[in-house]
């Protein structure tokens, strides 16, 4: 497997703020208010969350629609947490307009738990850094 996907974060004149590519997608990242940015666009871990949210969704309406079940609107939200001893973790909620049966829900949380934005959170990842 090649590239699976690959973004450029451009500063710009304010501080913190900044532009980003991603394919034909264009979004602006920024700090909040209380860490001296703007509030122009998410901040880094804000993406991380929006990631594995909507990575979560997509996967989970794949499941629903390979195994022909009607699951709904439903959303997903995501929480980045961290305390003092450095531990950090995800919280990660599934959210249904018409809850699905107890047997489906289960199912559905199993899945979740198999996306493949979960799998790379959860194992060790090399990043490597260079000058270009």
């Amino acid at each position: 497997m090649g590239i699976v996907a690959s973004s450029t974060a451009k500063s710009t004149a304010q501080e913190w703020k900044g532009e980003i590519t991603s394919g034909q997608h264009h979004m602006l990242t920024d700090e909040p208010e209380s860490l001296g940015g703007q509030d122009a666009g998410p901040a880094p871990y804000g993406f991380i969350t929006a990631g594995l949210a909507s990575c979560t969704m997509i996967t989970l309406r794949m499941y629903a629609k390979h195994k022909g079940f009607d699951i709904g609107e439903f959303s997903v939200s995501a929480e980045f947490h961290a305390n003092k001893e450095g531990t950090e973790w995800i919280e990660r909620r599934l959210h249904f307009s018409t809850p699905p049966s107890e047997e489906i829900q289960q199912k559905l949380l199993e899945i979740s738990g198999k996306t493949p934005v979960t799998k790379t959170l959860l194992r060790s990842l090399e990043i490597h850094t260079q000058i270009a």
